[in-house]
């Protein structure tokens, strides 16, 4: 078993494994951030853009959904997102001859870092039916193509519009509004494959799908927990909240199956300490958690703050419903069955209580390490269950805070970005544009997968992403993604989406946040909502890659206007034109929005208003925030298997791979790694440095494979594993999803290891 791997793509793949690291971010990360910044954009372009990022006058971050703080530090970015910086304003150019080299099919066996290592897009190309190569179209023509394929569908809902949540609100705003016009709601998103499960659970138990805390609640807080997350890859500029955190003296708590370098201790690159001392130590306490146990150690925390008579009964009483319900679900909770479930000691649990019992004001963040499990939503609504136990939802420095991934992924679900729109949001759409439009639930990213491999939806258009990486069951979908009649790509770069394609395809380059963005009306900017529900403008500074470009609201509105004609009675050239006069709009249609254009121009831009935040009100049917006593769910593992995780190397964000190696863990040169306890891995007969292939286990009997994966042997947690995706979401079959949500499940999946 200690042969290498099967060749799998052209990138060598031969992982070296050292010593996982027990601090993130300082100077190595500075290091890290200007090599990749000087790689792809030179010294000029990287100190043009760096010294712009998440500013005020600057543009936002093409990372992470973070929030800014009110002032801010001249170097407001980290390391990953430097290299998205550089990734976007690189120097680098895909060409008309570079397509002309390479046929579709010898693309489609690259791998995504060598795709994304070719350069900016900068002309539109377009594969025709039968054709081996992309070739160079023009602009009028490629919408004339995607006019034709639209307008011969039988109806408009054998057409699918998917969102990657770095689509701006004015664009999303106009691409759902184009939709619908068009008369679907057929308009998944990225959303479906992350937080959505957060957005179920939070709509059904506060009555808003989103976070209810600000940044400065966080530095407020007297207790933060952390679950399913980390932050140290995936949101680094949340460090420095939890370091001003633990500076006015909170206490932190990482519920995890992994230890991760960041929430252990954060070396500050901005202070002096950072770079030269020894950083801050961040976590109090560990819980090394057992995958997929969260419900059940949130609901014994709660069985021991009521045992403790630690529960805000005024509260209670004044503002929620179900309590009963929830208080004896609670304590027929037992130790073995908690023991087995988490896999935590009952020491550990109970000094966890007695920290949430001694804290005042309490926030509890998670990620995708809670959403995409079958039982994600009931586990978010016990995370609700406690705060509400404790009175902390409206109340300062405490409450719900889930942190997004995508940049502008929450903005675009307010701008109407739904398969499933509130009815209020359609009236007002209705009575501002003058149409009708559809009020059937669309297709969310499951749905429209199983409905481009059953025929029923012919045409797929992407607004950015990396659909095809980023979805489950990857041979499903990129079958599915073939039988399509025509597929079309806003892209900034090469990705896997533009090897797997219908029968004809296209892909339309656009402007980055990096770039400047300049209509017939003037110089333009777009605005995002951050993870807090913060909105602020984005202006680009650099010149756009290619004078061929066009932005993505410009995309939308030139669409709109071949597809939908002159029975459109929307002014879709002047949106184009003025980008202020769809934030008008968007004023007279969103809640929160009102006076859009003026609120926007403050710097650091307004706050979006949040009920249950601000004024403890809860607009939920009953006009009551519920508690929730759903049945306790956790995975069964049959002996001689584990419980995979998927999870982001630090050298990507979400399907974008920047490079080859995970510092934090200790892995250089390679992605087909899986992490294995290293008792778990010598009872199963595999010895570090050997190679398996993983297989996944469902309960109807099916079985996918994903080959050729070098065992690590790491801390995590008993009979836990984990390993990076979009390598593993081969594993993942369509119909494995969240109950509720329908998120793939993708962090709790049985495998088996096999000699490779």
């Amino acid at each position: 078993m200690s042969r290498k791997p099967r060749a799998h793509d052209p990138v060598q793949d031969a992982p070296e494994v050292g010593e996982p690291r027990h601090s993130a971010a300082g100077p190595a990360a500075v290091a890290h951030s200007l090599r990749a910044a000087q790689r792809e954009m030179g010294v000029r372009r990287t100190a043009l853009t760096l010294l712009k990022v998440n500013q005020k006058d600057g543009f936002d971050c093409p990372g992470c959904a973070w929030p800014e703080p009110e002032k801010r530090h001249t170097a407001e970015f980290c390391e990953n997102g430097a290299k998205a910086v550089a990734e976007e304003a690189t120097r680098q150019r895909v060409t008309s001859a570079f397509f002309a080299r390479h046929p579709v099919a010898g693309l489609a066996e690259r791998s995504g870092y060598w795709l994304g290592q070719q350069g900016r897009l900068t002309q539109p190309m377009y594969l025709a039916e039968g054709a081996s190569h992309y070739k160079p179209v023009g602009w009028e023509r490629a919408f004339e193509i995607i006019g034709e394929e639209l307008t011969a569908l039988g109806s408009p809902d054998e057409a699918v519009f998917y969102t990657s949540g770095r689509t701006s609100n004015e664009a999303a705003f106009l691409y759902q509004l184009f939709a619908r016009e068009f008369g679907t709601n057929n308009l998944p998103d990225c959303s479906n494959m992350c937080h959505e499960s957060s957005g179920s659970a939070l709509t059904e138990t506060l009555g808003v799908g989103k976070g209810s805390v600000l940044l400065e609640d966080l530095h407020r807080a007297e207790l933060i927990i952390v679950a399913g997350q980390n932050p140290g890859t995936n949101h680094p500029r949340m460090l420095s909240a939890l370091e001003k955190a633990k500076a006015g003296g909170a206490k932190i708590i990482t519920v995890n199956p992994l230890p991760e370098a960041g929430l252990e201790r954060f070396k500050n690159p901005q202070t002096a300490r950072g770079l030269t001392g020894g950083g801050t130590a961040l976590t109090d306490l560990f819980l090394q958690i057992r995958i997929g146990g969260d419900q059940t150690l949130f609901r014994t925390l709660g069985k021991l703050v009521l045992a403790a008579g630690g529960a805000d009964d005024a509260f209670i009483r004044e503002h929620t419903l179900g309590f009963e319900e929830f208080a004896a679900a609670a304590e027929a909770v037992d130790w073995p069955e908690t023991e087995r479930a988490t896999g935590l000691e009952r020491a550990r649990i109970e000094q966890a209580a007695r920290m949430v019992l001694a804290s005042g004001r309490t926030v509890v963040c998670w990620a995708m390490g809670l959403t995409q499990h079958k039982h994600a939503v009931p586990s978010i609504k016990e995370i609700v269950n406690l705060l509400l136990l404790r009175g902390d939802i409206g109340r300062p420095g405490a409450g719900v805070c889930p942190v997004r991934g995508h940049s502008n992924v929450q903005g675009d679900r307010t701008m109407g970005i739904f398969e499933r729109p509130p009815a209020a949001f359609l009236d007002a759409l209705e009575q501002e544009f003058g149409f009708a439009p559809p009020r059937a639930h669309g297709l969310d990213v499951v749905r429209a997968i199983r409905a481009l491999r059953d025929g029923r939806a012919k045409v797929f258009f992407a607004m950015g992403g990396n659909f095809v990486a980023a979805s489950p069951d990857t041979a499903v979908t990129e079958d599915a993604m073939r039988r399509a009649r025509l597929t079309v790509h806003v892209s900034t770069k090469l990705n896997r989406s533009h090897c797997v394609t219908g029968a004809r395809a296209l892909i339309l380059p656009t402007l980055g946040r990096t770039e400047r963005d300049v209509q017939s009306g003037g110089e333009q900017f777009v605005t995002v909502e951050d993870s807090m529900g913060m909105v602020h403008a984005s202006r680009g500074r650099l010149e756009p890659a290619g004078s061929r470009l066009l932005s993505e609201p410009a995309i939308v509105c030139r669409l709109a206007r071949q597809v939908l004609g002159p029975k459109s009675a929307t002014p879709w050239e002047d949106f184009e034109t003025d980008y202020s006069l769809v934030r008008d709009r968007i004023a007279r249609v969103v809640p929160g929005f009102e006076d859009f254009n003026r609120r926007v121009a403050r710097p650091g831009g307004f706050t979006l208003p949040h009920a249950p935040r601000d004024t403890r009100t809860f607009p939920t049917a009953s006009g009551k925030a519920h508690f929730t006593a759903s049945p306790l769910e956790y995975p069964q593992v049959p002996e001689g298997r584990l419980l995979l995780q998927t999870l982001r190397s630090h050298d990507q964000y979400n399907t974008t791979i920047y490079g080859l190696d995970d510092r934090y863990r200790g892995i250089s040169n390679g992605r087909r790694v899986v992490l294995v306890h290293p008792e778990d891995a010598t009872a199963l007969g595999f010895a570090d440095g050997s190679y398996a292939d993983l297989v996944s286990e469902w309960r109807d009997g099916t079985e996918r494979t994903a080959p050729g994966f070098r065992i690590v042997h790491y801390p995590t947690a008993r009979g836990c594993a984990a390993a990076y995706y979009p390598e593993t979401n081969v594993l993942v079959p369509l119909d494995a999803t969240a109950d509720t949500s329908n998120t793939p499940a993708s962090k709790s999946l049985v495998i088996r290891l096999t000699p490779a």
